[in-house]
């Protein structure tokens, strides 16, 4: 890959070199587009740095992937490590020779007055660029929530700063989270011999593979990547699908059984007691329904098509609800129970504030219509649900990458427009 030489103007400024920043520098170039990728760290570097050290990618590697690139090393049906994530996207990058400079903070994105385009300051000095294109994604702020406050002897930590057992204190975890990041983390500390604790918030349970095929599958011939907005009440709900071990569908049931211990949302702190919500029972019931109705789908998919797919009734098969689920904890005393640490894998929050203040919300979130901002020449990629339910995914975000190169071919063309001139008059 390039390391071009400190530029002082440029057409493209791309901040952020992670899946975002490689396949908007893909698109640019392959339009013929001078562009610069500026990154404050390394390529990818959040898959590196930003994860717990077993974490796997949630998708096969044949589906998690940009088009012009297979995994190396990595069975098409299985899924590949974080660093192995990371590496793909540093191959990735020099296979298409993209223009990223590493080391370089991007500080603040102004427009400029009198004359088109902005004025961007970075730790390696003043960019000029005509167009920007936000790459950072939206998991860019940790959100732990003001509920436990600092408690001696007892650890806090987020899931991104989660890397392995060990770091923790020796004694009981309480998990809050149990979207992706939360059920794994939980499932390993359990492993490592701790006794967990895990709050189960609303989730969607989808199956890791039915009928012999990846859920991922499932997802494309049903047309779910494509759906645009998320269902009415489920913005924020969280998708509890692992690529650990191989694969597996999320049983919580199974989680349980293997002794965590499931309890509610997490909702208040008190004198060394949490509370949670006495919603562990809708949530566990709400996730299989949601499950239930993809098997649903799934089959009437088959018997329309004539798919010669075999049957997997054992799929619709739940064990016994736990003593968790039938008498909920509602209260925990950490002390009592042997609690030293807390991960909370619950989510993160965008920070724009780098960015003009047209291109935002009253609540700093970007005001876009498929990653074209309300604000001309500014850009965001990698944004959850930007134009289908695919976007965040690695695939999702190069096909939303061509649609923004496509949008700014369009504006230079007409930028480069000069009409013929005429006598007013003139026959």
């Amino acid at each position: 890959m390039s390391q071009p030489a400190p530029a002082r103007e440029i057409d493209v400024l791309v901040v952020g070199a992670g899946q975002a920043g490689v396949a908007m520098s893909e698109h640019l170039g392959a339009r013929g587009i001078q562009h610069l990728v500026v990154e404050r760290d390394r390529i990818a570097e959040r898959w590196r740095t930003g994860r717990w050290d077993s974490l796997v990618a949630n998708g096969p590697a044949w589906h998690d992937r940009f088009p012009g690139l297979s995994f190396r090393d990595v069975h098409p049906d299985g899924f590949a490590s974080k660093d192995q994530v990371a590496d793909y996207f540093v191959a990735y990058a020099e296979k298409i020779d993209a223009p990223i400079r590493c080391g370089v903070d991007v500080q603040s994105v102004r427009k400029k007055i009198g004359r088109p385009g902005f004025r961007v300051d970075t730790s390696d000095g003043t960019i000029d660029a005509r167009h920007v294109v936000a790459a950072t994604g939206a998991f860019q702020k940790p959100v732990v929530p003001a509920v436990v406050p600092g408690v001696a002897n007892l650890l806090q930590i987020h899931s991104s700063a989660y890397r392995n057992p060990r770091q923790l204190p020796d004694g009981a975890v309480l998990v809050v989270g149990a979207g992706s990041s939360g059920v794994q983390i939980a499932d390993e500390l359990q492993r490592s011999g701790r006794q967990v604790h895990l709050s189960v918030g609303p989730h969607d349970r989808p199956p890791r593979r039915y009928r012999g095929r990846d859920f991922c599958w499932w997802l494309g011939v049903l047309n779910k990547w494509e759906m645009p907005t998320p269902p009415r009440g489920a913005e924020h709900v969280t998708i509890a699908v692992s690529g650990a071990h191989g694969g597996h569908t999320v049983d919580f049931r199974a989680l349980a059984a293997g002794g965590i211990t499931l309890v509610g949302r997490t909702v208040s702190f008190d004198n060394g007691t949490v509370r949670f919500a006495p919603d562990l029972r809708v949530n566990i019931e709400n996730g299989d329904a949601n499950y239930l109705s993809m098997l649903d789908e799934a089959d009437a998919y088959v018997a329309r098509n004539g798919l010669d797919l075999p049957e997997e009734p054992e799929a619709r098969a739940f064990g016994p609800d736990p003593g968790s689920v039938l008498d909920p904890l509602l209260e925990l005393d950490l002390a009592g129970a042997g609690v030293t640490s807390i991960v909370w894998a619950t989510g993160f929050v965008s920070d724009y504030s780098w960015l003009p203040a047209a291109a935002l919300d009253e609540h700093g979130k970007p005001k876009h219509d498929r990653g074209v901002s309300a604000e001309p020449g500014i850009y965001f990629l990698g944004l959850p649900w930007q134009s289908r339910r695919g976007s965040s995914f690695i695939w999702g975000v190069w096909h939303d990458a061509a649609y923004l190169a496509e949008h700014i071919t369009i504006q230079r063309g007409y930028l480069a427009h000069e009409p013929a001139v005429t006598e007013i008059g003139a026959a």
